[in-house]
């Protein structure tokens, strides 16, 4: 395929997804990108697919990107009745890799994203590599972490106001204990982070009530599991992650490498916890040996 643009990317996702997905709650939105092998790639929480849009014009020529929207984020189908939790996610993940007829596949999980995919599909024969992005670690959670998870546990509507609140209003957002943090430059806050992100966490009551949903429905144990599933991972696993991360800090992504039977680290310098935002060119370049299957 021709070369594809960082505005051509972002365009994607502006615009309708290429098809939607029933995975029994809710309709998962999918957008495909690219030739080569296929690569499914898993959101994290507050975003949607479109955070992997600044990664696209890096990999788009070498691998076939499958980049969804799970329900309750971005262009996904859902309504107040849609179960939406990290253990449905997990399900969804699932039936979505059976639906689409993806029998040899990598995964990037970035955030929770990559926790969802560790549970949903470790050990999976069909997964031939790994490419995880800044996500939860076995070792536990951090105390920058658990501010989110203890914002979860007041009831749904509170925190779909707080959520929707707060996103709206670029002064607060950018506080550390707020959305600050999630970037080593909090200036990407803005621009293309708030109109695909933030705005529609602002504007929209039901991606409000979706993001409580979801937010309220973690539990310790999808962390404490996870040095289990890293046992039942043999296929490479790329580790890449940002120096400035505070919500999964760098020490322990080093500590992480050796419980998988195959790993490796990139560390980009002077990112946080959207290193593929802030430095994308760089997390592609460590991603794509990997995705290609050339280790």
């Amino acid at each position: 395929m021709t070369a594809l643009s960082p505005a051509e990317a972002t365009d994607r996702f502006r615009q309708p997804p290429d098809r939607f997905v029933d995975v029994g709650a809710g309709e998962v939105a999918v957008r495909t990108i690219g030739s080569g092998p296929d690569v499914l790639f898993v959101h994290g929480f507050p975003v949607s697919g479109a955070t992997f849009r600044t990664l696209l014009p890096h990999l788009a020529e070498h691998v076939t990107c499958h980049v969804i929207d799970l329900p309750g984020a971005g262009a996904s189908r859902f309504d107040a009745t849609t179960p939406i939790s990290f253990e449905q996610h997990v399900a969804n993940v699932r039936r979505l890799v059976d639906a689409l007829g993806l029998d040899d596949l990598s995964v990037v999980g970035h955030d929770s994203g990559g926790m969802i995919a560790r549970h949903a599909l470790a050990g999976d024969e069909r997964v031939r590599s790994w490419g995880l992005i800044d996500t939860e670690q076995p070792q536990g959670l951090g105390w920058r972490f658990r501010s989110f998870v203890v914002l979860g546990r007041l009831p749904d509507r509170i925190v779909g106001r707080i959520l929707g609140w707060v996103s709206g209003k670029p002064a607060i957002r950018r506080n550390g204990f707020v959305f600050g943090d999630a970037f080593a430059d909090r200036a990407l806050l803005d621009g293309e982070f708030d109109e695909l992100f933030l705005q529609p966490l602002h504007r929209d009551p039901a991606k409000q009530a979706a993001a409580a949903a979801l937010l309220g429905s973690f539990s310790d144990r999808y962390v404490h599991e996870l040095g289990a599933l890293h046992r039942r991972i043999t296929a490479p696993v790329q580790l890449v992650w940002g120096t400035e991360d505070v919500f999964f800090p760098i020490d322990r992504a080093r500590e992480m490498v050796g419980t998988f039977a195959d790993a490796r680290l990139a560390e980009i310098e002077g990112a946080g916890l959207f290193a593929h935002e802030e430095r994308p060119a760089e997390v592609a370049a460590a991603l794509l040996p990997t995705l290609r299957g050339e280790r």
